[in-house]
């Protein structure tokens, strides 16, 4: 694996500090919709599926998904609309009602606080804020290029009636901002009623079991070579793919392949991950607590400490070490790339330090005895 060290200011770029995000309330087509008139949308890593050419994007740079968020008072909506990729919803504060199908009413759930939930592609969902004003969520969006979106054939009559079009390349057209209405062949057409019927319901049943509450976490005490290590020891919880999890017996609540994984990872003092790296994109993103990064190899170390909120982009190859610098128990995530198991590579003091445990990594990539595993380790 080749090395990819960072200097200080591109780990300075790279990090994107809760103070960093910039809210765009012209995001979407239904941003002058009565109910929904008050949406704040984010784009932290990659654009998401924002249409508004003035929105801020942290860092453009492509991860394999994209980062965003979304935030809105009480009782407002974000109205329904589909997905080509998949989008996950990571509750950060606050509660919000997701509702889903075509009209809404194929089912509904409530996502609280430090709950996740994966929404399935090719469905309509929408949300609203049920909770406190300043209530967030966290979104993230598999691939680079996700597609745009697709919109309820309602949002966009109503959105029409304010002005609001949307073109077949998904840019927002605003006539009452003075923009030319582009001839109808140009304009997104909306879904036909056949349309809508050959796409698949899904029951509430169903969609609960793609819901990751904190009661649902399984957490591993021994996820990684450096669990009996000082600086390692942290627990994982595996949510939406395998990831990084070096525990054979450990399996993530939501299986199917999204174009990322994400993963709880949470430590007491001075716990963490020692020093490793792989070959996927990966942001870590604080819940609470206050966490330090050690970016790359002995003699270049450069680190970052992330507060709640806070992310960091660590590219493919390079050496990173995570810390809990915090007084307690804090949580954050880690949201990779890929859609399958990704395999670290330890630093040599650590897979040292490990066999002096007795632990070491087999061939096929989990934790074994170290004694009964043949070849360097």
């Amino acid at each position: 694996m080749a090395e990819a060290p960072l200097s200080e200011s591109e780990a300075l770029r790279r990090t994107i500090r809760r103070a960093d995000f910039v809210s765009c309330d012209q995001a979407f087509i239904d941003c002058r919709t009565p109910g929904s008139d008050q949406k704040q949308n984010y784009a932290m890593i990659g654009p998401g599926v924002s249409q508004s050419s003035g929105q801020v994007v942290n860092l453009r740079e492509p991860h394999g998904f994209n980062i965003g968020a979304a935030a809105m008072p009480h009782g407002v909506t974000n109205n329904l609309h589909l997905h080509f990729t998949a989008e996950v919803f990571m509750c950060f504060r606050g509660e919000y009602l997701l509702r889903w199908g075509a009209d809404g009413t194929d089912g509904e759930l409530l996502l609280r606080e430090g709950e996740i939930a994966s929404i399935p592609s090719w469905v309509f969902r929408g949300f609203t804020n049920v909770g406190p004003d300043d209530g967030w969520l966290f979104t993230v969006l598999g691939r680079d290029d996700t597609g745009g979106i697709i919109w309820a054939p309602s949002v966009l009559r109503e959105a029409a009636g304010h002005g609001l079009y949307l073109t077949a390349a998904n840019e927002l057209v605003d006539t009452v901002a003075g923009d030319a209405l582009p001839a109808e062949e140009e304009l997104v057409r909306p879904l036909t009623a056949e349309q809508i019927a050959e796409l698949r319901v899904y029951p509430a049943d169903e969609m609960r079991h793609r819901v990751a509450g904190q009661d649902d976490l399984v957490w591993s005490e021994t996820p990684f070579l450096d669990g009996r290590l000082p600086g390692g020891g942290a627990r994982l919880a595996c949510v939406i793919g395998y990831g990084l999890t070096q525990d054979r017996f450990q399996y993530p609540l939501i299986g199917n392949p999204h174009g990322h994984t994400i993963a709880w990872l949470r430590g007491l003092s001075g716990q963490g991950i020692s020093r490793h790296r792989h070959d996927e994109s990966q942001v870590l993103l604080a819940k609470d607590g206050e966490w330090e990064v050690t970016l790359n190899g002995p003699g270049e170390e450069v680190t970052v400490r992330l507060g709640p909120w806070d992310m960091l982009s660590v590219p493919p190859g390079t050496w990173r070490a995570v810390r809990n610098a915090g007084a307690h128990e804090a949580s954050l995530l880690l949201i990779t790339g890929g859609d399958g198991r990704v395999r670290p590579d330890w630093a040599p003091e650590v897979v040292k330090e490990a066999a002096g445990t007795g632990i070491a990594v087999d061939h096929d990539g989990y934790l074994a005895p170290a004694a009964l595993v043949p070849g360097p380790r």
